[in-house]
């Protein structure tokens, strides 16, 4: 039963490259939103995202050669990867490289490639289809690029869980380290479907949010909510053995303490209007962590009709209806949007970051306040307050449910 810290994080958001401006951006509930670049919206009703505009592969330090047979979400994850890295510092040095395994998640994967090849394909024939497709386009890539040039030779698999993928992929990582299967692990998650025919999947459905004014399309648990803005990149953390952190000098963001996962066994995209595996997730990351409260939730929050009153409810079940009114929650996709399979990691990200400075973030966005949304969402702006105990919710299409419990690294 081994402690288990985050040494190292890196991202790469619509907020910009790293930890550093995404945290400031957070803090300042200044949404990341622009119009959509990256193809012709002139008759497509949705017209914001937070995209990362002029991508630039080359000067994330990717070698060109090399960025053009990746698709876009794993040069996000090898960027984020690489700045995580080199924030942990020379953690892999006296490592067997069997025990760091690499857990890197994409809820969708290739979406770019899928696109171009099939257009492609449909214009110039099967024949012109990349050889490099496949492994483009599959979600595992991101995991295995990074192991390649890092050489790290432990575990490595992709969780695929919609939205919770990048939440499970650092829980599974968490219980690797505990339970002494690795020392380490590079974890997280990538995704870039900002693209014509991945919005139109989701606004046919009726997951996005349209309107022209962008500081009102994300507003999680908002009484005008009408769904989310989608976002683009990566989140990466490395996870380490306690101990062997502590022999090196490594610098402990935050401590890694519990996990829960669990699923909803109700509805393809909707969520049990019980809440019941939300609560119960909850309830689980809790007891292995030994808490028997909180003092923030980072909330799935995507400002969804149906996610943010039920996901209220949870947290009311999970925690008792009094003790959770006394807690800080807040949703952080009204800054990054919903970057889908990465967002669990950049809100651990973000959680841990909350717990090491002792500020709250704010639910950007927030105005009109919900019956069915009571709790305290942060509205008035990041609160100073020394939290200590933590959780990150992540919910998915299918029912999935993950959250991951933090706690202020004290020694």
């Amino acid at each position: 039963m081994r402690r288990v810290v985050i040494t190292g994080m890196g991202a790469v958001t619509s907020c910009g490259m790293g930890v550093k401006p995404l945290w400031k951006q957070v803090l300042e509930g200044r949404h990341g939103f622009c119009t959509i670049t990256g193809f012709d919206t002139s008759d497509f009703a949705v017209k914001y995202a937070a995209e990362i505009s002029n991508w630039d592969p080359a000067a994330a330090g990717l070698n060109k050669k090399e960025a053009r047979r990746m698709d876009r979400f794993s040069q996000f994850a090898m960027a984020a990867a690489n700045l995580a890295m080199e924030q942990a510092g020379n953690f892999a040095a006296d490592l067997d490289p069997f025990r760091i395994g690499v857990l890197v998640s994409s809820g969708i994967g290739g979406f770019h490639s899928f696109e171009e090849e099939k257009e492609k394909a449909m214009a110039k024939g099967v024949e012109r289809v990349s050889v490099f497709f496949i492994p483009m386009m599959i979600p595992n890539m991101a995991g295995g690029l990074i192991a390649i040039q890092h050489g790290f030779k432990g575990e490595n698999y992709c969780p695929v869980s919609a939205c919770a993928s990048s939440a499970h992929a650092v829980g599974e990582a968490f219980r690797k380290i505990k339970y002494g299967y690795l020392d380490a692990c590079v974890t997280g998650g990538a995704e870039a479907a900002i693209t014509q025919f991945a919005l139109a999947g989701f606004y046919n459905m009726g997951a996005l949010a349209v309107g022209e004014d962008p500081a009102r399309l994300s507003i999680p648990f908002d009484k005008e909510r009408k769904g989310f803005v989608m976002g683009e990149g990566a989140a990466v953390l490395v996870l380490e053995e306690l101990e062997h952190a502590k022999r090196r000098g490594a610098e402990i963001v935050a401590e890694v303490v519990g996990y829960g996962a669990t699923d909803d066994a109700y509805h393809i995209t909707g969520p049990d209007p019980q809440g019941l595996g939300a609560a119960k997730a909850m309830e689980l990351a809790m007891k292995e962590a030994g808490f028997d409260q909180v003092d923030y939730i980072n909330a799935h929050g995507t400002s969804t009709e149906a996610n943010d009153k039920i996901e209220t409810l949870a947290i009311k079940m999970a925690l008792g209806e009094e003790s959770a009114r006394k807690v800080a929650v807040s949703s952080t996709k009204g800054v990054t949007g919903h970057m889908l399979g990465a967002a669990g990691a950049v809100e651990a990200i973000l959680t841990a970051l909350a717990l090491k400075e002792g500020v709250v973030p704010p639910t950007a966005g927030y105005q009109i306040p919900d019956e069915e949304c009571d709790l305290d969402y942060v509205a008035e702006g990041a609160r100073k307050q020394d939290i200590r105990r933590a959780l990150s919710n992540s919910l998915g299409f299918g029912g999935h449910n993950a959250t991951i419990a933090l706690q202020k690294y004290q020694g």
